[in-house]
């Protein structure tokens, strides 16, 4: 079956309904959203913790109650929806190929917007030595069985990595009865929220073990200890410093990855610094009329931020295909970054564009008494003084109309952290 669509957004979760309802908006109604989950919401729906929706509802909600508000949006605009519908491939002509119960779909798109998501970071990926018993978890994998499943997993847990889905999952087993004997954490920081650290160990007196790794699991049929020890500068374990910890669950919290293989098949340049695509400032990448946001395009640490993003998103897209956006011939300016500032979304600013215009980024390290600033042609635009950043934490500079002119008219933009009277 052969559809014509204005817009095909691929992902329901928070990305890709913020896309969808902002695009219906900005005009562009003819619209299809495919999700391959039989609902929306995508990992909302296994978060059962609250916290979400301070900045786009001003309510404190749980994860299926924020995803339910968007899906409330998408309905009450009769934007269609396939669930159980699987992508297989998307063209730079953008022909999306998608399968599901009735058959097979090519789409022709005026635009499509990529709101896949992310996959977490694998053991094998990590090369942890040892056995390969059972009770070892990935922490998305432990949070879907314990909250949507009702699993029991462990009732002695340890965990490597202090990622977001890693803190919150130390207090969930917390609340499940179980002891968590400890959180270690590869780097001398953590890479998750501050809020996290407080309230998911901090408060249960969980020990944050900073510089220290998972050496070696050990267990015949089910994990039975892990080794763990100090590393040094170069991130080397220090064996000297090696204990055991009994436990009988070991969860992963080792990072996120961009799901972007069907970016990849649509021709799409890659950022290396967050996995995702290298976009302008209305999301689009190096395939025309091809567009990416959420966690596809860069892991982020709020929801609120990805429906913030993916809602520009959905109005870029809607522009695009009304005829009133900006194409991929037009020239832009690349976006450098320096001084601890590890990147910057978007990568690219469209010379044509006009408007506010916003850039989010993240750093390499914890700084303190910080400033960060961007300048167009080495002469300061913006600045926003920072007592501390950390790369855990998104950072973000607001550009107004004007701003934003003189960094569209540069030869060069540059953003750098530097010390506060820099």
């Amino acid at each position: 079956m052969n559809v014509q669509k204005a817009i095909v957004v691929i992902g329901a979760g928070p990305a890709g309904l913020a896309a969808a309802v902002a695009a219906y908006d900005a005009g562009a109604t003819d619209i299809v959203v495919l999700e391959r989950d039989g609902h929306a919401g995508g990992i909302l729906n296994q978060c059962v913790h609250n916290g979400f929706g301070l900045h786009t509802f001003n309510a404190e909600l749980t994860g299926p109650e924020y995803a339910a508000r968007f899906g409330e949006l998408a309905a009450a605009r009769n934007i269609e929806i396939l669930y159980g519908t699987a992508v297989l491939s998307v063209s730079s002509d953008r022909t999306v190929t998608a399968v599901n119960s009735r058959g097979m779909i090519k789409y022709t798109a005026g635009a499509v917007i990529l709101a896949c998501g992310c996959r977490e970071r694998p053991r094998g990926a990590i090369n942890i030595a040892g056995t390969r018993p059972a009770g070892v978890f990935s922490a998305g994998t432990a949070q879907r069985l314990v909250n949507i499943d009702g699993k029991r997993i462990g009732r002695k847990v340890f965990i490597l990595g202090s990622g977001d889905i890693g803190l919150i999952m130390a207090r969930r087993m917390v609340f499940e009865g179980a002891e968590v004997k400890g959180v270690a954490e590869l780097m001398p920081y953590s890479s998750g929220l501050r809020r996290n650290i407080a309230q998911c160990l901090d408060d249960f007196g969980i020990p944050l073990m900073l510089s220290t790794t998972v050496t070696e699991i050990r267990g015949r049929d089910r994990v039975s200890s892990v080794v763990v020890a100090s590393v040094d500068e170069n991130r080397n374990p220090v064996m000297s410093t090696a204990r055991e910890i009994e436990c009988d669950t070991l969860l992963l919290s080792v990072g996120l990855l961009p799901e972007n293989e069907l970016a990849r098949g649509a021709g799409v340049e890659f950022c290396t610094a967050t996995g995702g695509a290298d976009v302008d400032d209305g999301f689009m990448t190096s395939a025309d009329g091809v567009f990416m946001c959420g966690n596809c395009l860069h892991v982020h640490d709020l929801v609120d931020y990805v429906s913030r993003e993916s809602g520009a998103c959905g109005v870029a897209a809607a522009r695009y295909v009304t005829g009133c956006g900006i194409g991929k011939s037009d020239a832009a300016v690349r976006v450098r970054t320096s001084g601890g500032v590890r990147y910057c979304v978007p990568q690219r600013i469209t010379r044509g564009g006009c408007g506010n215009l916003t850039l989010r980024m993240r750093v390499s390290g914890v700084y303190k008494k910080c400033k960060l600033r961007v300048s167009a042609d080495g002469a300061p635009v913006a600045e926003r003084n920072r007592p501390i950043v950390a790369p855990g934490e998104m950072e973000t500079l607001e550009l107004n109309a004007e701003q934003s002119r003189r960094l569209r008219s540069a030869e060069c933009v540059e953003i750098t952290l530097t010390n506060k009277d820099g």
